[in-house]
């Protein structure tokens, strides 16, 4: 941490990148107690709120979690590596797997069923689904639960009329889920859409993701279309933006 530049910075972020570097070096492995603030103190003879301050620095980029009365730990949870582009593929849910196989690899994923509903679409969720002001929608709103972790919420818009007395209005949609079901009725999904954007979260989001103080939540607006360019599928999510790695890979 020699150079000019490192010595710009403040205390803090030097104590929180040394850190950081240790944890990627092996030094630091899951589930570790990192050093605490008297450690730290001690060590970089700094004021007792610049130690503080490093620590929440490492804990707002989902790198370690505070626990009551014990320390500051390194997390053991694995990010998810969300592929963008392959898991909507239709040999996913054409084949009767959900999106998130190609996510998960394998691991524990319980998907809590907050509610199936029909309620009155808003304003531009029926301008999307092209279904006029004051209509219907079906909303399914999910909690996702990797490995005994919440890591998303997810509510999916459709047209409840055009759904209606399919399984996607009940709460289980079975094998390949919505877009399954959509192809059934001929509205098989062939093009998506996905716009990205982040903040902090509502008390209510970082309430049902567990969310630790200064933990910045990702926000995704999926829209699927049928052929003709009908949006069939508006799906509204807010991720935990430290479980996440978000990868599109794609032919230029």
């Amino acid at each position: 941490m020699g150079s000019q530049g490192a010595g710009r910075q403040p205390k803090y972020q030097r104590i929180a990148a040394e850190l950081k570097a240790a944890i990627e070096a092996g030094e630091y492995g899951p589930g570790d107690r990192l050093p605490g603030e008297n450690d730290l103190m001690a060590t970089y003879e700094v004021a007792r709120m610049t130690a503080r301050q490093a620590l929440g620095v490492l804990q707002s980029e989902g790198l370690v979690e505070a626990r009551k009365g014990a320390g500051v730990f390194v997390r053991e949870f694995r990010p998810i590596r969300r592929h963008g582009v392959q898991r909507l593929s239709p040999r996913l849910w054409g084949e009767g797997q959900s999106v998130w196989a190609a996510d998960t690899e394998g691991r524990d994923l319980v998907v809590d069923l907050i509610s199936v509903t029909e309620e009155e679409a808003p304003e531009g969720i029926a301008r999307v689904l092209d279904i006029g002001a004051g209509a219907s929608a079906c909303v399914r709103r999910r909690r996702f639960v990797l490995d005994g972790r919440p890591v998303l919420l997810a509510t999916s818009y459709l047209d409840a009329e055009l759904v209606a007395g399919t399984a996607i209005t009940q709460p289980d949609t079975g094998p390949g889920g919505i877009f399954a079901r959509l192809d059934e009725i001929g509205r098989k999904p062939v093009r998506f859409r996905e716009e990205v954007r982040s903040r902090m979260p509502s008390a209510e989001e970082a309430e049902r993701l567990g969310l630790a103080s200064g933990t910045p939540v990702v926000l995704i607006c999926r829209t699927a279309f049928a052929e003709g360019g009908r949006a069939v599928e508006v799906n509204d999510m807010v991720m935990d933006a430290s479980a996440y790695i978000l990868e599109y890979d794609f032919e230029a």
